[in-house]
Parts: structure tokens; sequence; C-alpha cells
């Protein structure tokens, strides 16, 4: 039985024997979300797939945050945890073969960096409009 270490995990996950930091993990998911805008177009993704990719895409492309920055450490959680991890939950969700075409199509897609669209920032206005009107009835009412 094979026993596995931390430094062995890491070589097996990464596929190249190399270890990759966080600074080059986070550069791989960045590198993910224009696949997924693709992904999210194309016919042979299964529909759960194209709903988290939705999410995920107009998470990253909204100029809104969920939590704004500016609130000490919970700010900056959102990019940090939320963000990876709907791009890591996608990612599983669509067909190896679709993701690797789609991620061939988008190399470069956002080089000088990703579109800011404030059509994306609608959800998180809805879900902070809804979390407002719950308050003022549970305060008023």
């Amino acid at each position: 039985m094979t026993r596995w270490t931390g430094e062995k995990l890491r070589e097996e996950l990464n596929g190249r024997g190399e270890q990759l930091n966080l600074k080059e993990r986070a550069g791989k998911l960045k590198t993910d979300i224009p696949a997924l805008f693709l992904a999210l177009k194309d016919h042979e993704t299964p529909v759960l797939a194209k709903v988290f990719a939705g999410i995920a895409v107009a998470y990253a492309l909204s100029p809104i945050d969920l939590i704004p920055d500016f609130i000490p450490v919970l700010g900056v959680l959102d990019d940090v945890i939320l963000l990876p991890a709907l791009i890591v939950i996608t990612v599983k969700l669509i067909p190896a073969h679709v993701l690797e075409r789609c991620r061939a199509q988008s190399e470069g897609m956002w080089k000088n960096g990703k579109p800011k669209k404030w059509v994306y920032a609608i959800p998180v206005v809805l879900i902070w409009l809804v979390i407002i009107a719950l308050l003022i009835k549970v305060i008023l009412f």
C-alpha cells in the first residue's frame, strides 16, 4: 500500500512532478474563467455545469462583490474562497474533453484583463436587495 505524503500527493495532482504554489493555483483558476465562459455556450456541457459556470462567470466579471472588500477579512474571503470554490466545482462538472477544448480556445482570450460588465452585477445587487428587505421586515415587523 502506497503511503501518500503531502509532497507525493501534490506531485500526483500536479501531473508534472512540480509543486504548485498558491500564486500558480490562483493563476490557473484565473485562466479557467474564460474557458468556463466558452463552456457555458457549448452544447455538450451538462445543464448543472452550465448553471454553475453561469454563476462563476457572472460573479467573476461582476464589478460588485457579494461581500464588499472594505469589510475587514470577510471582504477578501469571497475572492479567495468563494470564487475559486465555484470554479473548482464547475470544472469537475464539465466533461474533460469539453473543458480541454474550451481551455485551448480561451488561451489569450482576456490577456488584457477580464471585462467588467455592469450587467453581471445584477444578481449580486438582487441578492443584497433581498437581504436588505428581509432585515427591514425582521426589524419593523
